[in-house]
């Protein structure tokens, strides 16, 4: 049987409002942000930020996701508290673009994303948005799975 996403209002038939969805995957800033320009380019050829191979390995499987929604639908803590929380895909997005070594602004990304108890801090580790989608299968990490995230104010890594 053929449903409509999960926890979404349904515009009609299949379809879904996914504007807070998307809203939120804009709230990260989903983009290369530096401080400084690409160096100078050979005549010809584009500018662009170099990167060595080991360090384009480890955003494998970060930006394969599509933004379908389904891992932010079958989340628990989303369905809960989905206009704070950012949910799975957005989280898995921020957390490519702190490891993304040609990107200047990685400390100023998770001090954004740490700065309300919500927007992070409310993934309960239940790995429900793991079990989809079927194809492609981003590798389901996050700032919190890694623990890049700071410790939410008040309590150190010791006690979390």
């Amino acid at each position: 049987m053929i449903t409509p996403l999960p926890h979404m209002f349904v515009v009609k038939d299949l379809v879904v409002d996914l504007t807070n969805f998307y809203q939120q995957y804009k709230s990260i800033e989903p983009w290369l942000k530096t401080k400084n320009p690409p160096p100078q380019a050979a005549e010809g050829t584009t500018r662009e930020h170099p990167q060595s191979p080991a360090q384009r390995k480890k955003l494998d499987g970060l930006y394969e996701c599509i933004l379908c929604a389904c891992c932010s639908t079958a989340c628990p803590s989303y369905w809960w508290n989905s206009e704070a929380f950012l949910g799975p895909a957005a989280l898995l997005h921020a957390y490519r673009w702190v490891s993304d070594s040609r990107d200047d602004y990685g400390e100023e990304r998770v001090q954004s994303l740490s700065e309300g108890w919500d927007k992070m801090y409310r993934c309960r580790m239940i790995k429900s948005c793991g079990d989809v989608p079927q194809e492609p299968r981003p590798r389901r990490r996050n700032l919190r799975h890694e623990g890049t995230a700071p410790a939410p104010r008040g309590l150190t890594r010791d006690r979390e």
